[in-house]
């Protein structure tokens, strides 16, 4: 039986050098900008998926990404919510994990300088249960070299404050204004999918000035344990992410990216190259890979190489073109 990848074939010398000539003068560009920020290409790691890349560095070459998105970042360290706070469901998970993180401090101490070393842009994942929570922050990240701030005020699972920054339009709006006075950086308001007009939330953001969105958050749901006659989670409710919920948010950012003149970066559901492809078509900039990291530690790098052999196969020079290619 004959091997494919050794098989020679002959090919004539004109034929040869004219396919040769035809690779060389290809030129692929898959870099995209966001808010004046450049990014080799437009695949990101989803805050609270990928940590701050140091569990994940043995597996990805980081340098590869667009940009590392940090777990959420507060001002104090959070313990989170109780366990059990992760449960596997159809087609994607519940988390209940309460944004657990050490703080700001052990994050500029220990997680920067680490991400620091890397040719990867870094986005840092803001969290807060106070509009002062969230401006600590925000300072404190003032002169620290990161890139962007990603403000997620859409977590599913906290009790306090963020749900409703999420939820609220008046609520996004004055949050989102408070923080551009004080962020020196461009800011990224993660939106909520939890909410009953995604274009609406999307119109406040830019009206209050945020230079980006990121959608979508987790979809909140709830699993019962039918022996037990109990929540499988102990916070009852958590966020679904994972390919179940891809078709809500590339409707989603369909929808936003067509409402407002800022940029959208989009996640939910990214498991490979084709799902980021879809995302970008419909409106994204950028993408983000997250739940499928647990189950696949290579998705991110993956997903750039997948990318560049679409765009190859499909003579597409300039990964720009896709953005939002479908009407």
């Amino acid at each position: 039986m004959k091997n494919k990848f050794f098989t020679r074939k002959f090919v004539p010398a004109a034929q040869s050098l004219q396919a040769m000539r035809k690779v060389w003068l290809f030129r692929m560009n898959t870099k995209v900008t966001i808010a004046g920020v450049e990014f080799k290409n437009p695949v990101m790691t989803a805050s609270g998926t990928f940590g701050s890349g140091m569990e994940y560095a043995q597996f990805v070459d980081l340098n590869r990404l667009g940009a590392v998105v940090t777990k959420g970042v507060a001002n104090v360290p959070w313990e989170g919510n109780p366990t059990p706070r992760i449960a596997e469901t159809y087609g994607g998970m519940l988390n209940a994990i309460g944004l657990q993180n050490p703080g700001v401090e052990v994050f500029l101490q220990r997680d920067l300088p680490f991400l620091k070393k890397y040719d990867t842009k870094v986005i840092v994942n803001v969290c807060g249960k106070t509009v002062e929570d969230y401006l600590e922050v925000v300072e404190r990240l003032g002169d620290s070299g990161v890139d962007m701030l990603e403000i997620n005020v859409s977590c599913p699972n906290v009790k306090e404050g963020a749900i409703a920054f999420g939820q609220k339009a008046d609520c996004l709006y004055d949050i989102t204004s408070q923080i551009k006075k004080k962020a020196k950086q461009p800011v990224i308001m993660k939106l909520s999918p939890n909410v009953t007009d995604i274009t609406e939330m999307a119109k406040a953001a830019e009206a209050a000035g945020a230079d980006a969105l990121s959608m979508i958050n987790t979809i909140t749901g709830m699993k019962i344990d039918i022996h037990k006659r109990a929540f499988v989670l102990a916070n009852k409710t958590g966020g679904l992410s994972g390919p179940a919920i891809k078709p809500v948010a590339v409707r989603m950012v369909y929808q936003a990216s067509h409402a407002v003149k800022i940029p959208v970066i989009g996640m939910g559901g990214i498991s490979d190259a084709e799902d980021a492809i879809e995302f970008l078509m419909a409106g994204a900039t950028a993408v983000a890979v997250g739940a499928m990291n647990f189950v696949n530690p290579y998705a991110t790098e993956e997903t750039v190489k997948g990318i560049e052999e679409y765009m190859r196969k499909y003579g597409i020079e300039d990964i720009n073109s896709l953005i939002g290619c479908v009407e």
